[in-house]
């Protein structure tokens, strides 16, 4: 026997080899297959160490046939072709957050649903609406018709141009005042939303633009483009978050205010603002990230698309004007009063305008002026100055800081000041039987308002106890009830607590965008059930939603109106159950096209 070493086995041909390292292969796989499912098996023994006798087993793969040729095709086969996995979804995105759950810059806002419009609206005029008989029986009514284009921010008590035109004298802004249509002569078709109006961009983006189309007008972005407070960009208005006297922005300018008064903190004792003469309500935008509410009021004058700006941005805003009545809000009503260039002769007629301010203002609470009396220096700016810190000393308001463009006054928190005047000294205190929170339709006083001698309406709990804590000056209003007024409070916001709950939970309120709603008892606006829902419909938004929760001899005529209007209406009941008197009537405003 031939025994190789390593050095003779390298020096074996290379065909010899190949042929070698093959044949083992072979070998090894036959024996593999073999053993595993192929021809006759090994027999396999066991012994076990108890004198049981020795077993044999027998391989299961006994009597199998094996060919060899056939596995070793089918090893060497290539692996079949697996299908390719399908495309992603693409993901349509809408409102403010993207497929992740985070915070996108830009999105985008879905169409109106098909159901949510109604194309020739105008070819159906004549035909009745009807309810569906469910209260005191089947009512019908003729559809109202669209107004014309021209209509689309009709203001019935505004824009009377007939009563207008009769005014003696409109020197002191009556124009702009409250001059409502009479009986029979008001609105009496659907006021129609501006042409391709588009569902509105959701809070918080929309604080910082809006649709064009929305509110299609420039005088804003012609007459202010150069102070920072709205600018326009293809098909949106953008606002930059400034203003004539915001040099570092609002944000910037409430920073300044705190800083040079810090017993104004907002969102704790100053928590409900006034704005006068409010732009595009940017002090209110930024003020409501620091928990403050903000009611931003302005004319409707040259600039009148100021409200509808702030209404489209999501700020809690209302037309109202300086005249000759009072604004619609009762005493004590703001911790803080705002006027940035707001165009104001606040001294005019023994400064009548900034008494109505002082009424209500509360006891304690702040005046904010921003104009160029407080820090320009030329003649009659500075008489105007002069003037202005006579009345307000005169009116014992406290001048608690005058930096940079703003003055900054704070109110007495009792009648004292006023009873140490000098004798003749004007305005004097009002007459003690004149109510105060008496506001509609009542005229402008040059007095001053007296505070209640027990102090109510000056200690106010800071927010956010103060939503749940029944305030002293409660004890003042007019109610039934005398001794209960604490318990009635505390009942009442229950009721609303648990109200709203339900809203959110049987009519699925989380998925709606809901950011604009006003709450409104609807029984002070006359008996014509009719004229009050084209009220409502007129402020609506398309897509917008009315609730009227009320007795079930109502249903039936709410029903055929709504439907005579356009809406989707629906009749729920109450938390009470099927059997209570009162019905939920849901009806949902859909965009109308002549």
């Amino acid at each position: 026997m031939t025994i190789l070493g390593n050095g003779d086995w390298l020096r074996i041909p290379l065909i010899l080899k190949v042929c070698g390292i093959v044949m083992m292969a072979v070998t090894f796989f036959y024996f593999g297959k073999h053993w595993s499912d192929g021809s006759q098996q090994l027999l396999f023994f066991t012994t076990t160490t108890s004198r049981a006798p020795s077993a044999v087993s027998v391989s299961p793969n006994l009597d199998k046939p094996f060919n060899l040729s056939a596995l070793i095709n089918e090893t060497l086969a290539p692996p079949p072709l697996l299908p390719s996995p399908p495309p992603p979804d693409v993901v349509q995105r809408f409102g403010i957050v993207d497929e992740n759950g985070t915070m996108s810059d830009e999105f985008e806002v879905g169409d109106f649903d098909p159901d949510e419009v109604v194309e020739n609206w105008g070819g159906q005029n004549g035909t009745v609406a009807e309810s569906e008989g469910s209260g005191s029986g089947r009512v019908s009514v003729e559809r109202f018709e669209l107004c014309p284009k021209s209509m689309s921010e009709y203001i019935p008590c505004l824009d009377n141009v007939e009563v207008v035109k009769r005014l003696k004298s409109t020197a002191k802004g009556e124009r702009f005042e409250r001059h409502c249509p009479e009986a029979g002569r008001g609105l009496n078709c659907l006021v129609p939303a501006p042409k391709s109006y588009k569902s509105p961009i959701p809070w918080p983006k929309s604080r910082d633009e809006v649709w064009f189309f929305n509110v299609p007008h420039t005088k804003l972005v012609e007459d202010k483009g150069g102070q920072n407070w709205i600018i326009r960009q293809k098909n949106k208005f953008k606002f930059p978050g400034g203003g004539t006297q915001f040099i570092h922005g609002a944000d910037g300018y409430l920073t300044d205010i705190s800083k040079a008064v810090p017993d104004i903190t907002f969102g704790q004792h100053v928590r409900v603002v006034l704005d006068v003469g409010c732009g595009v309500a940017s002090f209110g935008a930024y003020l409501l990230s620091r928990d403050v509410l903000t009611m931003s009021v302005a004319p409707k004058d040259v600039h009148e698309n100021q409200i509808q700006f702030a209404l489209e941005r999501g700020v809690p805003a209302m037309v109202s004007a300086f005249a000759t009545h009072r604004l619609l809000y009762p005493s004590q009503a703001f911790d803080l009063i705002h006027c940035s260039r707001c165009r104001i002769n606040w001294t005019r007629d023994d400064g009548i305008l900034l008494l109505e301010v002082n009424r209500m203002l509360r006891a304690g609470g702040y005046f904010a002026w921003a104009a160029q009396p407080v820090y320009k220096h030329e003649e009659v700016l500075e008489e105007q100055w002069q003037e202005m810190l006579n009345l307000t000393t005169r009116l014992c308001w406290e001048l608690v800081s005058k930096q940079g463009y703003v003055a900054i006054w704070k109110k007495p928190v009792n009648n004292s000041c006023y009873l140490n005047r000098d004798e003749g000294t004007k305005p004097p205190l009002c007459d003690p039987s004149d109510d105060p929170d008496k506001v509609w339709y009542v005229d402008l006083k040059a007095c001053i308002t007296r505070l209640p001698e027990n102090g109510y309406g000056t200690n106010v709990t800071a927010w956010p106890d103060r939503l749940q804590t029944p305030p002293d000056r409660l004890q003042s209003i007019q109610i039934d009830a005398f001794i209960s007024r604490k318990e009635l409070f505390k009942a009442e916001s229950r009721y609303c607590h648990e109200l709203v709950g339900g809203y959110v939970r049987g009519l699925k309120w989380k998925k709606f965008r809901l950011r604009n709603v006003m709450d409104m008892r609807a029984g002070f606006g006359g008996c014509d059930i009719s004229t009050i829902m084209l009220e409502m419909d007129r402020m609506l938004r398309p897509g917008g939603r009315a609730y009227i929760r009320d007795s079930i001899s109502v249903m039936d005529e709410l029903q055929a109106i709504g439907n005579a209007m356009g809406w989707r209406v629906n009749l729920r009941d109450t938390s009470e159950g099927p059997h209570a008197s009162y019905r939920l009537f849901i009806g949902e405003k859909r965009l109308l096209h002549s």
